[in-house]
């Protein structure tokens, strides 16, 4: 993975709420790749949305949906799909938040998630997701290698829509809650769907997360095991919440990179065969 360390990205834009932003950015080349915004039909609106796929690629790409973290689809999710746009796939990053709000206009993560996060249904997002996969199927993707990956809170989404899309072919979920209180707009979390789940997941969790506790942890790979789920969790044991974002003082780089690895093993792994 061809990655420049700089400050900020040329261009670049991160969620308020996400600074101050660390020193270990990565930004992502994009001379091998298309990548830009479009406008996805779902539910009688149009959504926003990043897209990212290579240059020159012939026939159907395999699709992988990443699902933001409280953000939205800022620099680091772009650069996300920038990154998976290198390694052969059609790569789309939609704004889920649109109906309810722009993540940028909060500027600490109490207020955001309050206001504008804690108001998004989960059963709008999930639809939103199938409107997202059939854009893809006819936009250059391949219906039939459909993936996923999350963060944070898209990682919990990740786990749901394992178990809302039978045409799922994989699921990789990055440090997304497993446990939580029920309410309206989120009836379930990933402890309860364990059993209905249609695609193998992978999850990827840091062992210092003090947000996601490793009894929870725990209870998730019971709730898996007892429903014979394919699926897997990783503990890195040195890592915290959000190892991945670059951007962010919580990034673990060797916990991020082998996730990377990890995730793209899980990925060639389930969607080989149609």
């Amino acid at each position: 993975m061809k990655e420049e360390h700089i400050g900020k990205s040329p261009g670049g834009h991160f969620a308020p709420a996400a600074s101050p932003l660390a020193s270990t950015v990565l930004h992502t080349p994009d001379d091998a790749i298309h990548a830009g915004e479009t406008s996805i039909p779902t539910q009688g609106e149009n959504m926003p949305a990043f897209h990212a796929r290579p240059k020159g690629a012939e026939g159907p790409l395999p699709i992988v949906i990443v699902v933001q973290e409280i953000f939205g689809v800022h620099e680091h999710i772009r650069d996300v799909c920038r990154r998976l746009a290198l390694e052969g796939y059609l790569a789309i990053a939609p704004e889920l938040y649109f109906r309810q709000g722009d993540p940028n206009d909060y500027a600490d993560i109490p207020t955001l998630f309050s206001e504008l996060v804690s108001k998004v249904p989960d059963a709008q997002v999930l639809a939103d997701l199938d409107h997202v996969a059939n854009w893809a199927a006819r936009n250059g993707g391949d219906a039939h290698r459909l993936m996923m990956t999350g963060f944070c809170w898209g990682g919990r989404i990740t786990w749901l829509y394992a178990a809302h899309n039978p045409q799922l072919k994989a699921a990789v979920a990055w440090y997304g809650k497993l446990v939580g209180e029920k309410t309206l707009n989120s009836p379930h979390h990933p402890v309860d769907i364990a059993v209905n789940l249609n695609a193998p997941v992978l999850g990827l969790y840091g062992g210092q997360d003090t947000g996601i506790p490793q009894d929870t942890v725990e209870t998730m790979r019971h709730a898996l095991r007892a429903a014979n789920a394919n699926a897997e969790i990783i503990v890195y044991p040195e890592a915290g919440h959000a190892f991945n974002a670059d951007y962010r003082p919580s990034y673990h780089a060797d916990s991020a990179k082998d996730g990377w690895v990890r995730m793209l093993a899980w990925f060639a792994r389930f969607s080989a065969s149609k």
